[in-house]
């Protein structure tokens, strides 16, 4: 049975989602990607590689994001 989210606290919720996690990390980290995976990535590494797209430091962009 799964808890009732509208009754836990905010510290309940962030400790399962943490627990969550740290369950999923390890198989997710252990699984080869999908040849659709591999073959987008690729594809965006093309792009990359030829100029037709660059890439931004993440932090900057966080940054950005609401302000225009």
């Amino acid at each position: 049975m799964l808890p009732d989210l509208k009754k836990m606290t905010k510290e309940e919720k962030f400790i399962t989602m943490r627990n969550l996690w740290e369950d999923m990390r390890e198989s997710v980290s252990n699984s080869p990607e999908s040849p659709e995976i591999i073959e987008l990535l690729d594809r965006r590494a093309a792009r990359i590689e030829s100029g037709e797209a660059e890439l931004f430091d993440w932090d900057k962009v966080k940054g950005s994001i609401g302000r225009s």
